[in-house]
């Protein structure tokens, strides 16, 4: 199948083309704003689905909304209905079509270009009203307050926001293009996708403007203190994996704290709103680490390379258990409260350590007994 793909290089269509690149079903056809209107009809005429995605949304002269946006729609519609074949259209519009003003009225008057012309081929139109969408690849310091954020904050460079309590509704641009490719799997599979004329992208998320820019500030704060937001599911990761993506490839890596004693070395990773903290800790051979109990504070261990003994003395009856773990046999080795434990490097090398509390380290409360195994 022949995919046409206009205005692929603006933000939404290069998200939908790296999407569909990795397609071998399909042959991708992409148009831009330097391309002719001869090579916009070649490439339409050999069409079998097409999405049209190009458009104007800030231009210097607001005349220009019409010609970008109706216009162009137009005759994309006028050379689709020419071939007389059933070509399947998926339209960005947006959720200013409902309103009266000039960027919102060229993109009414771009739906209602495509609707006059073309519905009546039965190929299918399907308009995707938007509102505002986030995500990688999004131009900063043009119209996507979540860019230029996340573009400045990463950067150390100062933001404007007239009024933090705006609301605003989001969509994030991966639900975008799944949503965008379900309509193309649908006609290739020879069914109706569901939703009629008017399609909806979900979720959509609502924030205001100061909520976002202090999401996004936090994200930026939190690798001075090696913490990580609840960045999971749902907005956050949509908005985390954004912010990750305008970082500059200087600012890929950030350093920790290590602490060296004669021991070995030992260094919080990681620590999270509700999920613990991991950390990592050597060991030179014959070294012993730990020696203490908890009382509700429980750990994972993973030995990563070298070999390790962990002892392990219950604190009310003095009972004892000794396991042998290493690198080349990875074991997950829990601690278990009312249990005293250590570790002893057994083997010849260095003993590397990963560990995981389920609780980040509190100095006032500890929950950190010494106690002899």
């Amino acid at each position: 199948m022949k995919v046409l793909i206009t205005g692929s290089n603006g933000f939404v269509g290069k998200n939908l083309v790296v999407h569909l690149r990795q397609r071998n079903d399909l042959q991708l056809i992409c148009i831009e704003k330097s391309n002719s209107d001869g090579e916009l009809a070649d490439a339409i005429a050999q069409a079998d689905f097409i999405f049209h995605l190009a458009g104007v949304n800030r231009p210097t002269d607001p005349a220009d909304f019409a010609v970008g946006n109706r216009d162009l729609t137009t005759k994309l519609a006028e050379l689709v209905s020419a071939t007389g074949r059933k070509v399947p259209i998926v339209i960005s519009s947006s959720i200013q079509a409902e309103r009266d003003n000039p960027y919102g009225q060229s993109k009414l008057g771009a739906e209602e270009a495509l609707l006059s012309r073309v519905a009546s081929l039965h190929g299918g139109v399907h308009i995707f009203r938007l509102p505002n969408v986030f995500g990688k690849w999004c131009r900063p310091n043009y119209n996507s307050a979540v860019a230029t954020f996340c573009h400045n904050i990463s950067r150390g460079l100062p933001i404007s926001i007239h009024d933090p309590a705006s609301p605003v509704s989001l969509v994030y641009i991966d639900d975008v293009v799944q949503a965008f490719i379900a309509i193309l799997n649908a006609h290739i599979a020879g069914v109706m996708s569901t939703g009629g004329l008017y399609q909806q992208v979900e979720p959509v998320y609502q924030s205001t403007v100061g909520e976002i820019a202090n999401i996004i500030q936090g994200f930026h704060d939190t690798r001075k203190k090696c913490e990580i937001a609840k960045v999971g599911t749902g907005f956050i990761r949509a908005l985390y994996a954004t912010y990750l993506s305008y970082l500059e490839p200087a600012d890929f890596a950030y350093g920790i704290t290590k602490h060296e004693d004669p021991r070995g070395e030992f260094a919080e990773v990681l620590k999270t709103t509700d999920s613990g903290q991991f950390s990592y800790f050597t060991a030179h051979p014959g070294i012993t680490r730990g020696g203490h109990y908890h009382h509700s504070k429980n750990e994972k261990f993973l030995v990563v390379r070298g070999r390790a003994r962990f002892g392990f003395r219950q604190v009310l009856t003095g009972e004892t258990f000794q396991l042998e773990t290493s690198g080349t046999n990875p074991q997950v080795v829990d601690t278990v409260p009312g249990w005293s434990h250590d570790i002893t490097n057994v083997g010849d090398d260095e003993l590397i350590v990963m560990l995981w509390a389920n609780e980040v380290f509190d100095r006032q409360k500890p929950d950190t007994i010494t106690f002899k195994v």
